[in-house]
């Protein structure tokens, strides 16, 4: 199904810009031009592809159609740059990732750091929880995402990256305050907790997991995860913990650990598109070796 190539870039600046208006801004052409682009594409697919909406949303057609541009593009700008044209005939490789917020905040971006400067990619991540990240893969918001996800979303292909390990912890003065110095289930699950946001589960999962029980103490959603663990290190609730972030502070003596011997541990996953390009395959390549030394072996 032939598309025009600029249409394609069209409709992927359009989804990442949001409106009419912000992609006629960003492409130097009219809000007209845009909407005439649009309707254009869709007489060719034979489908609505773009939900005029503030802001915009694709369609499941649009999602396809998405996929299938993002990808053009790639090719185009990956052989643009190993053809070596000057730096005023193309831009930068653009890579959108999607990542869960603990990976973003401990290793992802030192494994992204270590590509070579040849290659000169830019990177637009989406920060999403590891559970949902395959959701962007599907729509073709993204070309590839670490996620908790084995099972490869149609047309990717998924490696185990390894897991992300993590500890129950608190803060002394918090341990004598609600748990009387120890770990006691019933205290526990009575206790305040800091969740990283309402689809976090991790906490739960580890009163399950360690004690069989739920917890119906009071609440805090931190959504950033160096803040969220700062809440825990300040006292305002217990919580889950990477291991990065709580293990020499346990040592210290500034966090206590809750289960010492029962960690949760979070299987990663690597999900790509099945499209072999330099750059995607060396972005691949740096985050598996990111992971493997940052990770736990799967």
């Amino acid at each position: 199904m032939p598309f025009q190539f600029d249409h394609l870039r069209t409709l992927t600046v359009l989804v990442d810009e949001g409106t009419f208006e912000a992609a006629a801004r960003r492409l130097h052409v009219t809000a007209s031009a845009v909407s005439q682009r649009v309707r254009a594409m869709e007489q060719t697919a034979g489908r609505v592809l773009v939900r005029r909406t503030n802001p915009v949303r694709t369609t499941a057609a649009g999602d396809t159609v998405l996929r299938y541009a993002r990808q053009v593009l790639l090719l185009d700008e990956d052989t643009a740059a190993e053809l070596r044209l000057g730096e005023r005939d193309r831009g930068r490789v653009s890579v959108p990732l999607a990542v869960n917020a603990d990976s973003l905040s401990t290793w992802f971006l030192e494994a992204l750091a270590d590509l070579p400067e040849e290659l000169r990619p830019v990177f637009e991540i989406h920060r999403e929880d590891e559970e949902h990240t395959t959701s962007l893969l599907r729509s073709g918001t993204v070309m590839a995402a670490v996620t908790s996800t084995p099972e490869a979303v149609q047309g990717c292909t998924a490696v185990g990256l390894g897991a992300m390990r993590y500890h129950a912890v608190c803060s002394p003065g918090f341990a004598g305050r609600h748990l009387g110095g120890r770990a006691d289930p019933e205290l526990l699950a009575r206790a305040p907790v800091v969740n990283f946001d309402r689809r976090d589960d991790l906490q739960d999962r580890f009163l399950r997991d360690t004690f069989g029980a739920g917890s119906s103490g009071p609440r805090h959603y931190v959504p950033a995860s160096e803040d969220f663990a700062r809440a825990v290190l300040l006292g305002l609730g217990w919580g889950v913990v990477p291991e990065t972030q709580c293990a020499e502070r346990i040592a210290s003596g500034e966090l206590v650990a809750l289960a010492p011997d029962r960690p949760v541990d979070v299987r990663l996953h690597w999900q790509r598109w099945n499209l072999r390009t330099p750059v995607l395959d060396a972005v691949s390549e740096a985050v598996r070796a990111g992971a493997a030394a940052a990770l736990h072996p799967l």
